[in-house]
């Protein structure tokens, strides 16, 4: 790789620290109701006051994840304090499950109909209660994830619009969440209950989602594993498979397994190969393992998420296993991330793209884009380059 990777290291720091965490600390917070704006336009100017509450999680565990890992800023912890006080005063039902979203002022809009909400409310807690040493937030992320794992054969319950018995699926995005989650959290937790947790998510992601053949990732199965030729089964969506395999990476280095490492980078090398579009660069949303057209109407657009997540991945894979591919590939997906979703001068990035690169809608925060991949992918990278022995 001709980029001097050191330069490349201060590139996504300072990216991350000068442009896109400022963005986030002048706009997103509510000092009216807590709680953080994500509806955010090019400038920063908030276009709808709802709150949603995985973004409000996000961003918590976000500036939290900051605190305890870059510096102690005390505005950071501010930050990451303000939205923990608004989840904590609006954020569940009587049931203790974490409504999807709320009003400016925090009553309830949409009820917890799944449960990732859920799952970073796990996070934000759990990585405040290491901020802040208080046994309030422990306990909010521990009895969370276990209401997680109640709920995680039926994650949305009475709201899953399939009819039992019929064509039952299971979706990949649950255990790849878990595989991350059970980390974040290990802490707090059992060593029995992380163990299991890891190994249970672990053969999911690598075995029963993984489709041998082609060597890439389903996103939903039959419940016995096995493929479902409909649009749901035939579904991929490679930015998840892609995401997964940097957290199926970590495990590997926390279990000792060198050999996760070698498979996920395999992973994630076939699904590049396979979602990269020839034509005008990027990676596809979705797409369908036989070919077919998605039924996603959207399933040609380059979205943000997906390409830095794919950084990740491959500057992990590369730490790990030094596949020169991954950093062929890395400095491929550099070159179109960079020259497309970055706005210099006006802070954070864009999150989507037409199938050309042209910039589809002009935010930088809504009701899916919050203060998380962005900034959690800089991080990433930035630390990661830097461990390398450059």
């Amino acid at each position: 790789m001709e980029k001097d990777l050191k330069k490349l290291a201060e590139q996504y720091k300072s990216e991350l620290l000068e442009n896109v965490i400022p963005f986030w600390m002048v706009n997103s917070p509510d000092q009216e109701y807590g709680g953080y704006f994500t509806c955010l336009d090019r400038d920063g100017k908030v276009f709808d006051t709802d709150k949603f509450v995985w973004l409000q999680g996000r961003e918590v565990w976000m500036f939290s994840s900051l605190y305890n890992k870059v510096e102690k800023r005390a505005e950071w912890l501010e930050m990451a304090i303000q939205g923990a006080q608004f989840l904590l005063d609006h954020g569940r039902d009587k049931n203790g499950d974490w409504y999807f979203s709320l009003d400016r002022q925090g009553a309830p809009l949409i009820e917890a109909y799944n449960i990732f909400s859920d799952c970073f409310a796990t996070m934000a807690f759990g990585q405040l209660s290491i901020a802040t040493g208080k046994e309030e937030y422990a306990l909010i992320a521990k009895t969370t994830f276990e209401n997680v794992l109640k709920r995680s054969e039926n994650p949305k319950g009475k709201y899953s619009k399939a009819v039992s018995g019929t064509r039952s699926l299971k979706g990949f995005s649950l255990p790849m969440i878990l595989c991350n989650l059970s980390l974040e959290i290990e802490h707090l937790l059992p060593k029995e209950m992380v163990k299991s947790t890891i190994e249970k998510c672990l053969n999911e992601v690598m075995e029963v989602f993984y489709e041998p053949e082609s060597g890439l990732i389903l996103e939903n199965v039959h419940p016995d594993g096995n493929f479902s030729d409909s649009f749901e089964g035939r579904l991929l969506n490679p930015g998840h498979a892609i995401e997964a395999m940097w957290f199926v990476m970590d495990l590997s280095v926390r279990l000792q397994r060198p050999e996760l490492a070698d498979k996920a980078v395999k992973i994630v090398l076939n699904t590049l190969k396979y979602g990269w579009d020839q034509e005008f660069g990027g990676i596809y949303y979705f797409l369908d393992f036989k070919g077919y057209p998605p039924q996603q109407l959207e399933w040609d657009q380059k979205l943000w998420w997906v390409h830095i997540e794919t950084l990740i991945s491959l500057i992990k894979g590369y730490a790990l296993t030094g596949n020169p591919e991954c950093l062929e590939w890395f400095e491929k997906v550099h070159d179109y991330t960079w020259s497309h979703f970055p706005d210099p001068g006006r802070g954070e990035w864009f999150g989507y793209l037409n199938r050309r690169g042209e910039v589809l809608l002009p935010l930088k925060g809504g009701k899916w884009k919050g203060c998380f991949h962005v900034p959690r992918g800089l991080f990433q990278v930035w630390k990661t380059l830097e461990s390398l022995d450059i």
